[in-house]
């Protein structure tokens, strides 16, 4: 297909954008991770080479091809090293104006007229964020899961002024290269899944915060009252109680819907660095930090 997207560009290391960049290798791309300082490509290599080698030794992937992704791996601080990316995902802090700064680098450097411009944004209005580039028509979202190599969902989000091409292109993108699963949505706050995720989960929260119940009968209520495969309370962990109150922050800005107000409790833990797995404490203690 003339149109496949091979050279891909990732800007931020964290959870998302080193399982992006995992997804991409795996699929066969050349992949550029930029990140916001030279200081920091050795912990985002050791991140993605990391996910490589669980890869390998969970047998999804074999060692000749782990060597084959590391050699389509490449980091940089320099956005200028993104000018040939025919797409770019976008995937740093849940900030409008961090988002920007990345926006308005990205239109500066890009050389393909055609090239996709995606955020990952999950609240965040995408016509707002492309306000920052000269050619909105195309940025699109493109909202993946945590973890990405997992889950099977992408949604894409068109806003008024991305084009019919370019929102085409990131799903075949989604589906064709990554194997994917895509629902297109509107630019509206919070998307399809967080619009009815995020409530429920502030929910649970308010209800601990109440006392209504412990965190362990909460989550065994909706895992065996409503076959949910995990609780809300270690969702929360699993994604990370800073990222959720951040996207939760965002839906209550962009929204006049009261349910996403964010409890005090969860700003105190964000607060206090009880983020959930990637801290060893969050609603449930882990053994180490994941």
């Amino acid at each position: 297909m003339a149109d496949v997207l091979h050279r891909v560009g990732v800007v931020g290391c964290g959870t998302m954008g080193a399982g992006i960049a995992e997804v991409c290798l795996r699929a066969g791309l050349d992949v550029w991770v930029a990140v916001s300082s030279p200081g920091r490509a050795d912990r985002a290599s050791a991140r993605v080479l990391g996910a490589l080698d669980r890869a390998v030794a969970k047998e999804r992937m074999s060692v000749e091809e782990r060597e084959e992704a590391a050699g389509r791996l490449r980091f940089t601080a320099d956005f200028a090293e993104l000018a040939d990316r025919q797409l770019v995902v976008e995937a740093v802090a849940e900030d409008p104006d961090a988002k920007h700064r990345v926006f308005k680098a990205l239109d500066g450097v890009l050389t393909d007229p055609d090239a996709v411009m995606a955020s990952t944004t999950s609240s965040l209005l995408v016509a707002d964020i492309a306000e920052a580039t000269s050619r909105p028509e195309a940025v699109v979202g493109m909202h993946f899961f945590n973890p990405v190599p997992v889950m099977p969902l992408v949604e894409v989000v068109r806003s008024a002024r991305t084009s019919e091409r370019t929102a085409a292109r990131a799903e075949s993108f989604a589906v064709d290269v990554l194997g994917k699963e895509v629902i297109r949505t509107q630019d509206r706050c919070g998307f399809v899944v967080n619009a009815l995720l995020v409530p429920y989960l502030m929910a649970a929260v308010r209800m601990y915060e109440q006392g209504v119940a412990d965190a362990e009968d909460i989550d065994r209520g909706m895992t065996l009252g409503c076959g949910y495969p995990m609780g809300p309370l270690a969702l929360l962990d699993m994604i990370g109680i800073d990222t959720i109150t951040a996207v939760a922050h965002a839906m209550r800005e962009n929204s006049d819907d009261l349910i996403v107000e964010v409890p005090p409790l969860l700003i105190r833990m964000a607060e206090d660095g009880r983020l959930g797995r990637k801290s060893g404490r969050g609603f449930f203690q882990y053994d180490e930090a994941s």
